[in-house]
């Protein structure tokens, strides 16, 4: 198992199904956390998992950067994000901000307000939440999905590029598939198509403890029965 007990953790999208998992496995290794959520999903969280602080904060908002300044951590996990799919002649500038908004603003605002302190401490990790399709370049029935995601992916490997030398690092996971999430049960996904929510914390964990002179930057991760 990892040992993350000289970490302090932020997490993002605090009490989705990705992020209990990954909270659980941070918890069991012994990680500091602060979550930072919303409304009930944030309040379950809090009720679950022990942190040092817990933030309601709606990271589209510009204001969420100075919030998250007043907080110290050395690492970054930024789960939140939103799926959807749309014909491309049918898509909408409300899709286009949705998606952008929700999977590439978040993060550019939780980045924001932690690298500060990362940039002081000469120490930080920035981990984010790509997609299949963005590692595929190819998304049809969800381009604006698509193309956010690879946004995601694209602004950290940059930031890695930027700042490795000055002590911060970032890494990309890619779950090359759907998550198992009660969600997608409900709409139809059988469990064993999809990537275990476990598994892919584990694989968190196990980035976070990579060192310096082995660290990883990108990870793609798959269900059992990918073509």
């Amino acid at each position: 198992m990892a040992n993350l007990g000289s970490s302090t953790v932020m997490l993002t999208g605090a009490g989705g199904a990705l992020a209990t998992a990954i909270a659980q496995e941070l918890e069991d290794a012994g990680a500091q956390m602060v979550l930072v959520g919303r409304g009930d999903d944030l309040a379950r969280a809090a009720d679950r998992f022990p942190a040092t602080e817990v933030l309601d904060l709606d990271l589209t908002d510009p204001a969420s950067v100075d919030a998250l300044k007043k907080v110290k951590v050395d690492t970054l996990i930024h789960t939140v994000g939103a799926w959807a799919t749309q014909d491309a002649a049918k898509a909408t500038e409300d899709d286009y901000r949705a998606m952008f908004d929700l999977n590439m603003l978040t993060l550019f605002h939780a980045v924001q307000g932690v690298l500060p302190n990362m940039l002081r401490q000469k120490d930080g990790i920035i981990l984010g939440i790509s997609a299949g399709q963005a590692a595929r370049q190819s998304g049809p029935k969800a381009a604006l999905y698509t193309a956010s995601k690879a946004a995601v992916s694209s602004y950290i490997l940059s930031l890695h590029d930027e700042l490795k030398a000055k002590g911060v690092r970032g890494c990309v996971l890619y779950p090359m598939g759907a998550i198992d999430t009660p969600q997608n049960r409900d709409e139809g996904m059988k469990w064993e198509t999809m990537i275990d929510p476990r598994g892919l914390a584990k694989t968190v964990a196990h980035l976070l403890t990579r060192p310096d002179r082995a660290h990883v930057t990108e990870i793609k991760v798959y269900p059992d029965e990918d073509e």
